[in-house]
């Protein structure tokens, strides 16, 4: 049987995705065959490169003429922003991005999508997120981008929790220049919030310790992850078993998937 990609020829662009481990992404079949559906000859192949190597393998890929976008997952997003010649207003102010498209110059245009794709996943599985008390863990490229729209989307309140102490009180203050004092430190109690996201990546291999304290999950809480294997982390699994209505990073991704595609048609070499 044959394994060839439909319309793998010399004709055909070439995306990437870059992180830091690789082998857990989803996305390069999804993306290929949505371009694909879309009639646009274009293929996404996953790369593992390490941070220290991240600048220079984008500059030396960057001479590609064929080149035209990378998606960017852990731990690249902060570092890819840097990389940008130009991003938009929401990545500038995050610091980061997870999809780049080229500019008519051959530099880079950057924008941070995981924030609006997650709200529209949770939407999408039952989350009104407007009004409620939100509670995220994870202070890193994902959890701020999540941070921010759920800020956006109306929540009342937004606890941020992250063991690294000094990124979370970053995030915290970044935020608060937008938000005021919605935003503030949390920990890892549940208690009291109609939204818990675990924007880390606990819960990905067998032994993770919980992001937060299941035990108290209650039935009316929303709770979302961003980790798509396992499809069910731990923590989801815990607020089903309380009846929570959830969200997995599978929901997530498809989101995402459709905001960053849409980003790289906009304009520029893939665009028609």
């Amino acid at each position: 049987m044959s394994t060839q990609l439909p319309g793998l020829s010399g004709e055909t662009r070439v995306l990437a995705i870059m992180g830091d481990p690789i082998a857990q992404v989803k996305s390069p079949a999804g993306v290929t065959a949505t371009l694909n559906e879309k009639g646009i000859n274009a293929v996404l192949v996953p790369i593992h490169v390490a941070p220290a190597d991240l600048a220079a393998l984008v500059q030396g890929m960057s001479l590609a003429k064929n080149f035209d976008g990378i998606s960017m997952t852990v731990p690249h997003k902060f570092a890819a922003h840097g990389l940008c010649a130009s991003a938009t207003e929401r990545a500038d102010f995050l610091g980061a991005c997870n999809i780049m498209r080229r500019n008519p110059d051959g530099s880079w245009h950057g924008d941070m999508c995981d924030g609006e794709g997650f709200v529209a996943a949770a939407r999408a599985a039952g989350c009104k997120p407007e009004g409620k008390r939100a509670l995220l863990v994870g202070a890193g490229g994902a959890g701020s981008a999540i941070a921010l729209a759920l800020l956006d989307a109306g929540v009342s309140e937004l606890a941020v929790h992250d063991g690294d102490t000094a990124r979370r009180d970053a995030l915290v203050a970044r935020l608060r220049s937008l938000h005021g004092d919605k935003v503030l430190a949390g920990s890892d109690d549940p208690s009291g919030f109609g939204v818990v996201v675990n924007a880390t990546p606990s819960g990905m291999r067998d032994g993770d310790p919980l992001p937060v304290q299941a035990g108290k999950f209650t039935a009316d809480m929303f709770v979302g992850d961003v980790i798509t294997v396992p499809a069910v982390t731990p923590m989801l699994q815990a607020a089903r078993d309380k009846g929570c209505l959830t969200q997995t990073g599978g929901g997530m991704f498809a989101a995402v998937r459709d905001r960053m595609i849409d980003f790289l048609l906009e304009t520029g070499p893939l665009a028609r």
